[in-house]
């Protein structure tokens, strides 16, 4: 057993909602202590980094009411109940965008804020994409845009994208190269 483990003695649920549940729980610390631990119950989410043939990233301004403001990120969304990420991530990619992908790859997960959260978001990179409609949700408002990697990168440096997700994917993709390999 791992000696920075916290052994949880009593969990109560504060609040059941449509995308997140909370819940504080009385742990006991490595030390013999107790303490309380606020968490975020979340069902995980899938985002897409979707590539063009031309090897440009398909991105999506919303507003986003936490913060007040629009902000620039890649399609994502969360997991229905019993639903597997690569289904889900073919479902975001139409209702947000509106493209189709012919092929899907898996990248990698990452935890968004494992202070509080145990939410994980699984990324990937969608190419061959053709265009089809949009099937937003009746309380889902984006636009679409397409931007080159560097007009990418520079939205990050002066903070036009600032969504931690979104920076995680476009470091990947420098990274890896990967929109210069498309052909």
């Amino acid at each position: 057993m791992d000696h920075l483990n916290e052994k949880t003695i009593q969990s109560t649920s504060i609040y059941k909602g449509r995308i997140i549940d909370l819940q504080i729980d009385e742990v006991e610390l490595p030390n013999g202590k107790t303490s309380k631990r606020e968490i975020v119950k979340h069902p995980g989410a899938v985002a897409i980094i979707p590539i063009t043939k031309e090897g440009n990233i398909i991105l999506v301004r919303q507003f986003r009411k936490a913060l007040e403001k629009t902000i620039i990120e890649i399609p994502a969304g969360k997991l229905d109940e019993g639903e597997a990420p690569l289904m889900c991530a073919k479902r975001e990619l139409a209702e947000e965008t509106g493209y189709q992908s012919s092929e899907l790859e898996f990248l990698l997960s990452f935890y968004t804020s494992p202070g509080f959260a145990d939410e994980i978001i699984h990324l990937y990179v969608a190419s061959g994409l053709s265009e089809g409609t949009t099937n937003r949700d009746e309380d889902e408002f984006l636009d679409v845009m397409e931007v080159t990697l560097e007009e990418a990168e520079a939205m990050v440096g002066d903070q036009q994208i600032h969504d931690a997700k979104t920076a995680y994917a476009i470091q990947y993709l420098r990274m890896k190269e990967w929109t210069k390999n498309q052909d």
